[in-house]
């Protein structure tokens, strides 16, 4: 069996692909695995029980809101295409390998057919010790906030909501069964632009991440992994409710 130096796993997105394509850029061409898009009444049964009908309603509310600030950031996104250099579509002329889910015995029996020597994850649902436990390689994460204060979802827009404006960054790090939870390689704090929303934020810090992930595959593949932990609270952050969005909005100005 022939080693396959990198694999990625991914349920697609633009930040995602501005990932995986910056990789091909760097390594070449390699596997990518993708995964079935968890369906809208999952993912919002999953929240309920977990956070209770009340606020998952709420949460499902802002996105009126949310929606309707999207028109703005048209512009911004096309700027940061142009400007950041960012491939934000599936690469041409490359089939990924569809699976239902990254937990099922299909991923896994591929991942052992390919024998990775790492494997790169974004924008999938959490992943099981089973899978992860299914060859030797290292799983490492890009994740759009700084762990582990903004573990979760939308990182970079709670960091700003807070007031944590210092905490605006991403991180690289290890899988483990967690949320956002294993060791970490790298982060990067960056800087928002003013005319930035919501839809906007994980655009900005892909396009500023491509390098500590570049690096972190790099070090992955020499054998030169350094995993560390950071000294900060940790928390986990799901979607804005409706009065949270808005407040935020109207006090901060982060939208």
């Amino acid at each position: 069996m022939t080693d396959t130096p990198l694999v990625a796993m991914t349920a697609g997105g633009p930040h995602a692909w501005i990932m995986i394509n910056a990789l091909r850029d760097r390594f070449g061409d390699f596997p990518i695995i993708l995964e079935q898009g968890e369906s809208q009444k999952a993912f919002w049964d999953r929240r309920r029980r977990l956070l209770g009908g009340m606020k998952v309603a709420s949460m499902k509310a802002a996105r009126i809101p949310i929606r309707l600030n999207k028109g703005g950031s048209r512009a911004v996104l096309h700027e940061m295409i142009e400007t950041e250099q960012l491939n934000p579509h599936p690469p041409i002329g490359v089939a990924p390998i569809e699976v239902e889910t990254v937990n099922d015995d299909t991923t896994r029996s591929l991942l052992r057919s390919l024998s990775p020597k790492v494997v790169f994850v974004v924008s999938t649902r959490m992943i099981g010790a089973k899978t992860l436990g299914c060859v030797g390689a290292p799983f490492i994460n890009y994740h759009s906030g700084i762990n582990p204060a903004y573990r979760g979802m939308y990182g970079g827009y709670f960091a700003l909501a807070k007031g944590d404006r210092e905490n605006f960054g991403s991180t690289v790090h290890l899988v483990d069964p967690g949320v956002d939870t294993g060791d970490i390689l790298y982060q990067a704090r960056l800087e928002p632009s003013r005319r930035d929303s919501f839809h906007t934020y994980v655009w900005r810090l892909a396009a500023g991440s491509r390098e500590i992930v570049i690096q972190a595959v790099e070090d992955a593949l020499n054998g030169d992994l350094k995993p560390y932990r950071v000294d900060l609270p940790s928390k986990q952050y799901f979607s804005p409710t409706f009065g949270g969005y808005l407040w935020t909005g109207l006090t901060r100005g982060v939208w």
